[in-house]
C-alpha cells in the first residue's frame, strides 16, 4: 500500500464506525516496536528492508541506543479489506516495568489491545500486568504469538514438539484471563447478594459459601484467545510473516477438498487428516497421528527456513518460489545474509501486517462499541455511585453510547498524558519545501534586487569625482553593513533567551469520547477534584465556557493547535470527530498530567488511571552552579508534567526530590532534565531509599541463638543504666512499656502503651489505602457537618469485608475489642499504623459509621479529641530511629487524665458569679497589682490576653483559682487554642517513648526479582544475588527449553547498579526484572551490643562486625543531619614491624 494523505486520514476520521483504536502491550523485548515497523510499513511511511531495524515509532536518542522503549507514541495507519477503507490508531507501549505508567496512559484512551507474547520465554511479569490493566480498563485483547523462528533456528523443535509448545503458551496467556474472569464473576454475585438481602435478616450461621456458583452460568467463550476465533496470530516480526489460520483454511479448503467452515473449526486442536477417505478425523494424539496445523501449517514453515537459512538450498528455494507464485528480486536472492531472502519470501506469502490489521479490525471495536459498564466506571470518580451523579451528569452517558459528532453533541474528551516537543517540531515551525510559483517568485525578486544594485553602482560611477576611486563606496556600504550586523548582534541575546525559554512546547495526549473538538474552541477543564453536584447549584443555568466563572476545580481554556500524531512528525488539523486520538497545544497552563475538557460542566472528572508501578526511588539534585537554582526548579516543573509517573516534590530539608519507578526510569529523568528542561549542569546525590520503622515482641534467642536469660549477663548494670538515662525527666515507663507523660502546663496526663500489630493487619491496611481513604472522607464530612458522601454499594460492601478480616486476623485477648475501638489510622490517616481508644470513660464516634451510621460523642473530650489524632499523625509520620514513617504499630491510649481541667473549669464559674459584683475600681486596682507582680508567675496557658485585656497566668493552681484570673472555659471551648497544642505535642512525645520502650526494628522494601538464564551462567546470577543480600524464593526450568526461571527478593538499597552487574557477569545471558513488592523487617537490631559472653566471645568487645540495620540507619541519619554515634580515627598511625626498622 502507497502512502496514504493527510486529506485522506483526516476524511477517515469522520466515519467513526470504522475507526480502531489499538495499542501494542507486552513483556520487555517481545517485539512490539518491531511488529509497530511492519505495520508502518505497510503504509509506505518506512521501507519493508527497514522494518524491525529503524524503529520508527523509538525517536528519543536514549531509545534507540538502549533498545528499549521509554514512552508510549501514536501513529494513524490507513487499512483497506473487504471494499471497507479502516484507520487505525496505533499507540506503541513501553514494556519495561519501570515505563509501566505509559501503558497505563496508553490503554485508557484505546477500545483494543495487541498482546505479545515471546514464544520461548512465555507469559512474563509484565504480560500478566498488561493483562490486567487492559481487563480493569474494559478494552479487549487480541493475541500475538511472536518469535516462532526462535523454536526453528534456536530451539531446533520440530513442528510437532513446536505445535505441543505453542499450546501450552495459550493455556498460561488464557490461565491468566481466566483468573480475572473468575474474580469478576465472584464479585458481581456477592454485590447481587448484598441487593438481594434484606436488611432486617440477620446472618444465618449454617450459610455456605459455593465459590463455584456464579462460574457455570456465566458465558466466558468470547473471553479467550483461541486460533479458531479468529482472536491468536503466529508470527515472527522480525522475518516480517504472520498469520491467521483462515489464511490457511483458505487456501487448503479447495485443494482438500474440505469446506472452510469445517476445516477452520478442526484446523486449530487434536484432529487429523484421513487421506484415503478424505476425511478430518478426531484423535490425533491417540493414533499417533500429525495433527492437521503441523501438517499443513508448521510444516511449510520449517521446510521454508530449513531451505533459506539452515541448507540455503538453492533449487528448492525456487521451487517454493515458483509454487506460491512470488517474485524475489535478483538483490535478495544473491544477499550474503539468508534472513535478507527469508523476509523478501515471507512478506508476500505471510505479510504480518495483513494478518494483525485483518484482525484487528475484525474483532476488536470500534468506538461506537464502547461498553456502558466502561463508561460508567469512568465517570463514577472517588468510589462514587452512578446514580448518586446528578440527572443531568448520568444524562452525559448517552452521548458517550451514541458517539455522535454534530454540533448538539457535548465535547468530552480525556487527556492520558502532556508530552514535550521541541518548538522546531511544530508544523507551523517547520521549514516546507517551496512550490514550483514561490520559487519562480523567488526568481523574479532576485533579479529585479539584482537590476536595482547594478543601476544604483551606474548611478555612483557617474556621480563621483574624477579624482575619486569608485571603490570607495562599496567599501562604505560595507562598514555600513558590519554596523548593522553589530547591532542585531547585540540584540540578539535577548531574542535568543525567549527562544530557549519557548523551546520546548506540551502537546495533551488526547482522545475525544464525544462531539467535534474545533480550534479555537472554549471548553471547561475539569480538574481531579471537581464535583459537578457542588458546582451545578452554584452555576448559571445557560453557562458556556466563555462566561466568566470561579468555581474551584473548574477552568475554561482555549483551544489553540489540534495535531494528528504520526509518530515523531505532527501534522495540524482543523476538527478531529468523536472515537479519535489526537494531540491538543497549548494548554500548558491549565493541565498538569491529566484531565478532562467539555462543553458542559456537568461532566464529571474520568476515573484516575491505574498505575502498576509505585514510585519508590527517589535523589535529590542541585545545580552545581547555585545561580542556576530558578533553571532547575522550572525544569523540574516540566519534567512533572511531561511524565506521568514521576513525582518531584521540595522536602522540609529544603531538597529538591525526584521520585521514579526505578533506576531506568531515573537515569531517563536525570537526562531529561539536563539536556531538555532545566539545561544547566546539575548534580544528584546518591539515591535515597525509603526504610520503615516498626517493633517486635521481645526476642527470645540472643544474637547467638542462645536462649535469653540463661546466660551470665556481663553488662546488665550498665545497660539498665543506659535505659533509664534514655527517657527525660517527668516520663515514666512501667515495666510492661506503658508510656506515662505530663503536658507542660500540668492540666492534662497521657498514657500510651505501644504494641506491634499482627502481619495480617498490617497487610490488610497496606492494601485497603484506598479504602482507609474513602471512610476517613466520609467520616470528616460528617463530623464538619457537610452532606454525606454516597458510597457506592461495591465500596460499602469492600469496606464491610475489610472489617470482618480486621475481626478475624486481630485475635487474642489483648485485641478483644480492638476494630471498634480504632480511632484513626496513619500517618496522613490512611496508614499502616492504628490508634486504639482504651479509655472506659469516652466513647469517640466510630470509624464505621459508613457502615452503621450511628455516632457516639460524649465527655470532655471530644473537643480536643482532634489533638491527640494530630500528634499520633505527627509520631507514626516520623519514628525516633532515623525520622523514617512508622509501619505496624499499633498505640493504645488507656489514660486521658482531664480532671484538673474539669475542676478549674467549675471553681471558675462559681468565681465568675460572685465577679460580677466587683465595681470596675477594683478591676483596675487589682490588673496594676497583676502587672507589677508579673515576673514572679509562670502561664499555666500559653494565651498572650484575655479578652478584656488582663494577663492570664499564676505560680499555682490554687492561686489561679482563687483569684479566679484564668479563663479556663477558653481551655475546653477553643480546640485551636495553646493548650490543643500542647496535646499535640505531648500526644507525640508519648508515642516515641512508648516505641522506644519496646524492640525496635527497621523495614526495608524489598524487590521481586525475576531473571531467565541459561544452565551456564547460574552460578554467576546466585553470586551477585548473595553479594547483594537477595534471597531466592524459587527455581525452575522452562519446559522445552534450556532457560531456568530464578525467583527472589532484593532490598532496593541494594538494587542500584544490580542488573549492569547481572548482565555484565554472564556475558548479557541473564538480565533482572525488578518490582517492588513489600516491605521486610530486618532482623538485627540497630541499636544492638553485645551482653553475654557468648556474644562477647563470638563479636567481641566492640562488636564491628557489619551490622545491615545499623548501616542503613547511620545513612539515613548522616543524610538528614541527625547525630550518627560512631567512632572517627583523627591520628591515625602506620603500625611499624621489626622487619621494616632493620
Amino acid at each position: 500500500m502507497g502512502h496514504t494523505s493527510l486529506e485522506k486520514i483526516v476524511n477517515l476520521q469522520k466515519n467513526t464506525a470504522n475507526i480502531r483504536n489499538i495499542c501494542i502491550v507486552a513483556h520487555v523485548d517481545h517485539g512490539k516496536t518491531t511488529l509497530a515497523d511492519s505495520l508502518i510499513a505497510s503504509n509506505g511511511i518506512i521501507s519493508n528492508r527497514l522494518a524491525g531495524k529503524l524503529r520508527y515509532m523509538d525517536s528519543r536518542e536514549d531509545e534507540q541506543i538502549r533498545g528499549i522503549t521509554m514512552k508510549s507514541s501514536s501513529i494513524s495507519l490507513h487499512f483497506s479489506t473487504d471494499n471497507q477503507e479502516y484507520l487505525i490508531n496505533m499507540i506503541d507501549s513501553p514494556g519495561h516495568v519501570d515505563f509501566s505508567s505509559e501503558v497505563s496512559t496508553a490503554v485508557r484512551v484505546c477500545d483494543g489491545a495487541v498482546v505479545m507474547v515471546d514464544v520461548v520465554e512465555g507469559v512474563c511479569p509484565q504480560t500478566q500486568a498488561v493483562l490486567r490493566q487492559t481487563w480493569l480498563e474494559n478494552i479487549s485483547p487480541v493475541l500475538v504469538i511472536n518469535k516462532i523462528d526462535r523454536l526453528i533456528i534456536e530451539l531446533k523443535l520440530t513442528p510437532l514438539e513446536a505445535y505441543i509448545h505453542l499450546q501450552k503458551i495459550l493455556e498460561q496467556v488464557n490461565a491468566v484471563t481466566g483468573s480475572l474472569f473468575t474474580s469478576k464473576v465472584l464479585e458481581e454475585r456477592a454485590e447481587m447478594e448484598v441487593k438481594a438481602k434484606p436488611s432486617s435478616d440477620s446472618k444465618s450461621s449454617e450459610h455456605i459459601y459455593d465459590w463455584s456458583a456464579g462460574l457455570e452460568e456465566t458465558d466466558d467463550s468470547h473471553l479467550y484467545f483461541a486460533p479458531d476465533q479468529g482472536n491468536v496470530v503466529f508470527a515472527s516480526a522480525i522475518d516480517g510473516w504472520g498469520f491467521r489460520i483462515e489464511q490457511f483454511v483458505q487456501m487448503y479448503s479447495q485443494k482438500v477438498g474440505i469446506s472452510a467452515e469445517v476445516l477452520l473449526k478442526t484446523l486449530w486442536g487434536d484432529y487429523y487428516l484421513n487421506t484415503k477417505a478424505k476425511k478430518i478425523m478426531k484423535g490425533a494424539q491417540l493414533k499417533g497421528k500429525k495433527p492437521l496445523f503441523v501438517q499443513l501449517v508448521l510444516e511449510n514453515i520449517w521446510s521454508l527456513y530449513e531451505a533459506v537459512v539452515v541448507r540455503r538450498d538453492k533449487e528448492k528455494i525456487d521451487k517454493i518460489v515458483n509454487s506460491l507464485g512470488l517474485t524475489i528480486l535478483p538483490r535478495d536472492s544473491r544477499h550474503t545474509d539468508p534472513k535478507v531472502h527469508l523476509n523478501a519470501i515471507c512478506t508476500q506469502w505471510l505479510p504480518i501486517s495483513q494478518a494483525v490489521l485483518s484482525m484487528v479490525c475484525s474483532k476488536l471495536p470500534s468506538p461506537m462499541d464502547i461498553a456502558a459498564e466502561r463508561v460508567e466506571k469512568l465517570m463514577c470518580v472517588r468510589s462514587r455511585r452512578f446514580d448518586s451523579l446528578p440527572a443531568q451528569t448520568q444524562a452525559l452517558k448517552q452521548a458517550f453510547l451514541e458517539c455522535k459528532s454534530d454540533e448538539k453533541a457535548p465535547v468530552i474528551v480525556f487527556i492520558c498524558k502532556m508530552f514535550a516537543v521541541d518548538s522546531k517540531a511544530l508544523p507551523q515551525n517547520k521549514l516546507r519545501p517551496l512550490t514550483q510559483e514561490e520559487i519562480a517568485q523567488r526568481r523574479e525578486q532576485a533579479r529585479k534586487r539584482h537590476a536595482e544594485k547594478l543601476a544604483i553602482q551606474a548611478q555612483q560611477l557617474e556621480q563621483s569625482p574624477p579624482g575619486m576611486t569608485p571603490e570607495i563606496c562599496p567599501a562604505n556600504t560595507s562598514t555600513r553593513g558590519i554596523q548593522v550586523a553589530s547591532q542585531m548582534e547585540q540584540a540578539s541575546p535577548s531574542t535568543c533567551r525567549q527562544e530557549k525559554e519557548q523551546r520546548e512546547r506540551f502537546i495533551a495526549f488526547a482522545r475525544v469520547y464525544s462531539g467535534t473538538i474545533r480550534r479555537g474552541q472554549k471548553l471547561f477543564v475539569l480538574g481531579p477534584k471537581y464535583d459537578p453536584s457542588e458546582a451545578l447549584p452554584k452555576l448559571p443555568q445557560s453557562c458556556s465556557p466563555a462566561d466568566d466563572l470561579s468555581i474551584p476545580h473548574l477552568a475554561c481554556c482555549t483551544v489553540e493547535d489540534l495535531y494528528l500524531l504520526m509518530g515523531k512528525e505532527l501534522e495540524n488539523v482543523q476538527e478531529v470527530p468523536v472515537g479519535n486520538v489526537l494531540g491538543i497545544g497549548g494548554l500548558d497552563d491549565y493541565v498538569l498530567k491529566s484531565a478532562t475538557l467539555s462543553t458542559s460542566p456537568v461532566c464529571p472528572p474520568f476515573t484516575p488511571l491505574n498505575f502498576e508501578a509505585t514510585p519508590i526511588v527517589r535523589v535529590a539534585v542541585e545545580p552545581k552552579h547555585p545561580s542556576e537554582m530558578p533553571q532547575l526548579v522550572r525544569g523540574m516543573k516540566l519534567l512533572n508534567q511531561a511524565d506521568p509517573c514521576v513525582e518531584v516534590l521540595v522536602q522540609e530539608s529544603g531538597e529538591h526530590v525526584l521520585i521514579t519507578a526505578g533506576e531506568v526510569h531515573l537515569q531517563r529523568c536525570l537526562d531529561d532534565l539536563r539536556e531538555r528542561f532545566a539545561k544547566v549542569e546539575i548534580s544528584s546525590s546518591e539515591p535515597i531509599v525509603p526504610f520503615r520503622e516498626t517493633i517486635i515482641r521481645p526476642p527470645k534467642v540472643d544474637m547467638v541463638n542462645e536462649d535469653m536469660g540463661t546466660q551470665q549477663k556481663v553488662a546488665v548494670i550498665h545497660q539498665k543504666k543506659e535505659d533509664q538515662s534514655k527517657y527525660p525527666e517527668g516520663v515514666s515507663v512501667d515495666s510492661d512499656g506503658l508510656v506515662t507523660l505530663n503536658t507542660p502546663n500540668k492540666l492534662s496526663i497521657l498514657s500510651v502503651r505501644a504494641m506491634p500489630l499482627p502481619e495480617p493487619v498490617t497487610q490488610l491496611l497496606e492494601e485497603n489505602s484506598d479504602l482507609i481513604r474513602t471512610i476517613e472522607q466520609f467520616n470528616l464530612s460528617v463530623k464538619e457537618g457537610r452532606e454525606a458522601l454516597e458510597i457506592n454499594l461495591t465500596t460499602l460492601e469492600a469496606i464491610q469485608t475489610f472489617k470482618q478480616k480486621l475481626e478475624e486476623n486481630f485475635v487474642g485477648r489483648k485485641w478483644r475489642n480492638a476494630v471498634n475501638q480504632i480511632s484513626a489510622f496513619g500517618p496522613r490517616r490512611y496508614g499502616p499504623n492504628i490508634l486504639l481508644n482504651g479509655l472506659e470513660n469516652y466513647h469517640r464516634p466510630s470509624m464505621w459509621q459508613c457502615l452503621d451510621k450511628t455516632s457516639k460523642d460524649s465527655g470532655a473530650y471530644k473537643d480536643f479529641d482532634n489533638s491527640i489524632i494530630s500528634g499520633f499523625q505527627l509520631a507514626t509520620l516520623s519514628g525516633p530511629v532515623c525520622e523514617e514513617p512508622l509501619m505496624g504499630v499499633c498505640f493504645i491510649l488507656e489514660k486521658w487524665d482531664m480532671s484538673k481541667v474539669q475542676q478549674l473549669v467549675q471553681t471558675h464559674t462559681q468565681s465568675s458569679t460572685e465577679g460580677e459584683t466587683i465595681k470596675t475600681e477594683d478591676s483596675q486596682q487589682e490588673t496594676t497589682s497583676k502587672e507589677n507582680s508579673l515576673s514572679e508567675l509562670e502561664p499555666i496557658l500559653e494565651s498572650p490576653a484575655g479578652q478584656d485585656g488582663q494577663i492570664q497566668g499564676s505560680q499555682t493552681l490554687a492561686e489561679s483559682v482563687a483569684d479566679g484570673k484564668c479563663n479556663s472555659e477558653v481551655v475546653l471551648t477553643d480546640c485551636y487554642g495553646p493548650f490543643s497544642g500542647q496535646l499535640i505535642a505531648t500526644m507525640k512525645e508519648a508515642c516515641r517513648f512508648a516505641l522506644q520502650a519496646k524492640p525496635q526494628r527497621l523495614m526495608a522494601a524489598m524487590y521481586t526479582c525475576e531473571i531467565m538464564a541459561t544452565a551456564e551462567v547460574l552460578g554467576r546470577v546466585y553470586a551477585v544475588l548473595s553479594k547483594r543480600a537477595g534471597r531466592v524464593l524459587q527455581e525452575e526450568m522452562k519446559e522445552g527449553t534450556e532457560m531456568f526461571i530464578i525467583k527472589a527478593v532484593l532490598p532496593v538499597a541494594e538494587s542500584f547498579g544490580f542488573a549492569d552487574e547481572i548482565r555484565k557477569r554472564t556475558s548479557g545471558l541473564a538480565s533482572p526484572q525488578l518490582v517492588f513488592s513489600h516491605w521486610e523487617v530486618i532482623p538485627s537490631d540497630p541499636y544492638w551490643v553485645p551482653t553475654t559472653e557468648e556474644e562477647y566471645l563470638h563479636f567481641g568487645e566492640k562488636a564491628d562486625t557489619v551490622n545491615q540495620a545499623r548501616k542503613y540507619m547511620n545513612t539515613v541519619r548522616k543524610r538528614k543531619g541527625l547525630y550518627v554515634e560512631e567512632k572517627i580515627v583523627e591520628h591515625a598511625e602506620k603500625q611499624r614491624t621489626l622487619s621494616k626498622n632493620k
